[in-house]
């Protein structure tokens, strides 16, 4: 994984990105399945808001998707947004933006 995203968790049975801080938990949950990484939703509690933890988990995603061959289909606004502001940080992973 890239160097800040070490401490999320790839929560594989549950479909989710976890990263867990003073009993406060944020998330990306996503849907895989025949080569595809759906972003579905990210949660940042407000306690944990503001340190770039949704883009940790969105990165999390990506380096996922790069490892494995996933192509990404962005339905979270959130993960979307990130994406499109940092295209260097997705580089060489496949992006569906139509789905």
């Amino acid at each position: 994984m890239a160097e800040g995203t070490t401490d999320v968790v790839d929560v594989v049975e549950e479909q989710r990105f976890r990263y867990e801080e003073d009993g406060h938990e944020a998330e990306l949950v996503y849907r895989a399945g025949d080569g595809v990484l759906t972003l579905v939703h990210t949660e940042v509690p407000d306690a944990l808001g503001g340190r770039g933890i949704g883009g940790r988990l969105v990165q999390a995603a990506v380096d996922r998707a790069r490892a494995r061959g996933e192509v990404i289909v962005p339905s979270c606004p959130y993960a979307r947004s990130w994406i499109e502001k940092h295209p260097d940080a997705v580089a060489g992973v496949t992006i569906d933006w139509a789905s």
